[in-house]
């Protein structure tokens, strides 16, 4: 196995991939080796992205808010049995 150095990163790139790794529970090597295999197409990328865009909005409905709306939502439930014949 090869051992290789990377010169020229710079404090800014080096905090961002130590944090990084960090958050992934991996050492700083692995992530680095992880995203120079996804970026030559060696390894595909895994689809692990996580949306948090609407966080703020879970568990935000009340009693009425959700009766409101399954009043109405109500008509889209129903089936045109003309239709489907």
């Amino acid at each position: 196995m090869s051992t290789m150095t990377l010169r020229g990163v710079d404090e800014s790139l080096a905090q961002t991939l130590k944090e990084l790794a960090h958050n992934q529970g991996v050492s700083l090597n692995t992530l680095a080796l992880r995203l120079i295999r996804e970026a030559t197409g060696v390894d595909k990328r895994k689809r692990t992205l996580v949306h948090h865009d609407l966080d703020t909005l879970a568990g935000t409905w009340s009693v009425e808010d959700e009766s409101a709306f399954r009043n109405a939502t109500r008509s889209l439930e129903a089936v045109d049995d003309e239709m489907w014949k």
